[in-house]
């Protein structure tokens, strides 16, 4: 009882710290950490390019500048992660675990489809309690570079392009506007780029430096676009 008690006065203590002028807990203190976010894939020839911003929120407070949400799951697959951080890291390490297991019992390495469906599996199987947004992108020998998205509630769907979190809201007619088959890795590599830089001027959950990895049959190339380096468009 009087541990309890003693927990009890502890907690109202650090309740009574944290009060504002107001009198008032600020909302950020009682936010989960999420991952804001802007995430974004596009399928080539060969392969796939990946990116997302860097940017972690609690509330409207910036948790962390320099989050990577790109998360590799095998050699050749990764997922772009948005929405809660902390759910969203469990799912990906869940599945990198499964998908490993998976690879000694096939001998070789687990395809995009199988990937995408454990992620789907996960997010659909615990919608109620998880707020997560995947995409998975990534190249196997079979069907070189895909990209699956796997949005809130858990439906899974194959697409040449996705992107995804709070920043997308605000790209959407650009990226349909200015996506074109066949490009080469480079284009896609621009194209993600500036489809970010877009979206982390308009979200204020977004910001903070470009990550991207384009997966081909070589592996991973993975690089990193400053803030004093992105693309700069109109800002008004």
């Amino acid at each position: 009882m009087a541990a309890t008690m003693f927990a009890n006065s502890s907690h109202l203590t650090e309740r009574k710290l944290a009060q504002n002028a107001n009198n008032i807990v600020p909302d950020w203190m009682a936010e989960e950490e999420s991952t804001g976010t802007s995430i974004f894939a596009v399928a080539f020839d060969g392969g796939v390019v990946v990116g997302a911003d860097s940017r972690t929120t609690t509330g409207s407070y910036i948790a962390n500048r320099i989050t990577d949400k790109l998360t590799p799951v095998t050699d050749y697959i990764f997922c772009c992660r948005s929405g809660s951080a902390a759910d969203t890291q469990a799912i990906s390490d869940i599945v990198k675990y499964q998908l490993n297991f998976h690879k000694m019992e096939i001998g070789e390495e687990p395809s995009v489809k199988t990937a995408a469906h454990v992620f789907q599996e996960l997010c659909y199987g615990y919608r109620d309690r998880l707020m997560a947004g995947i995409i998975v992108g990534g190249w196997d020998e079979k069907n070189g570079g895909q990209v699956y998205s796997v949005p809130l509630g858990g439906m899974l769907v194959k697409q040449p392009f996705a992107c995804g979190g709070s920043g997308s809201t605000y790209i959407w007619g650009w990226v349909d506007a200015n996506y074109k088959e066949n490009m080469s890795k480079e284009e896609c590599k621009k194209f993600v780029a500036d489809g970010l830089a877009l979206a982390m001027c308009r979200d204020g959950s977004s910001g903070g430096v470009i990550r991207l990895a384009a997966i081909t049959k070589d592996g991973v190339e993975r690089s990193t676009i400053l803030g004093d380096k992105l693309p700069r468009f109109y800002e008004g």
